[in-house]
């Protein structure tokens, strides 16, 4: 029952802390002006296409799509 109560106090202290970070970089982070919401919006879609892009290849990969690709262009 002990070890119970200081695996409980130990993950709730954990939490706490981190809590406590977030919350204090949060406060400290200061409005962004329309320039910084432009370029967070663009690196945002950048790495949604980047993602995008990575998850067809690999699929496009899977499939075999690479030897597929060398059957069609040597035939003609």
């Amino acid at each position: 029952m002990v070890y119970l109560v200081l695996a409980a106090t130990a993950v709730l202290s954990i939490v706490t802390a981190a809590v406590t970070v977030l919350v204090g970089r949060q406060r400290r982070r200061t409005d962004s002006g329309p320039e910084a919401r432009r370029i967070e919006a663009a690196a945002t879609r950048g790495v949604r296409d980047a993602r995008r892009q990575a998850h067809a290849q690999q699929h496009f990969n899977d499939a075999g799509g690479l030897g597929a690709l060398r059957d069609r262009d040597s035939r003609s």
